[in-house]
């Protein structure tokens, strides 16, 4: 079991950004289109995360052109270039599915942390 563990650990990215459930992040992720590689950029709300180690994940959600889009990514990728935290946001769930039921604004609100007031 100490191989296993030795070859995860390589695995591991080891600049991964600290982002929890309900921020608003941008994930840059770098796509291959022919021979030529470019980055592109998935904005929204992180509704979920899961596993640990090499097999987490996390789930982010955006509304585009009035229709919720959702993408799962694993954190330990070489596709994702660089994980940018946009805001904190306070949440009281593991899991954001309820954001799914909402629609117009509503569907990405979110509480702000705040620092000051807890």
């Amino acid at each position: 079991m100490d191989i296993i563990k030795k070859i995860e650990q390589e695995q591991l990215k080891s600049d991964v950004a600290d982002f929890r459930v309900g921020d608003s992040v941008k994930v840059h992720t770098r796509v291959v289109e022919g021979g030529k590689e470019r980055v592109q950029i998935f904005a929204g709300i992180v509704i979920a995360r899961r596993g640990t180690s090499v097999n987490a994940s996390f789930t982010v959600r955006k509304i585009s052109y009035g229709e919720g889009v959702e993408r799962v990514f694993p954190l330990h990728t070489p596709r994702i270039s660089k994980i940018e935290v946009v805001s904190k946001g306070k949440v009281r769930r593991a899991k954001l599915h309820y954001l799914r039921g909402r629609v117009g604004k509503k569907a990405m609100l979110v509480k702000a942390a705040d620092s000051k007031n807890k």
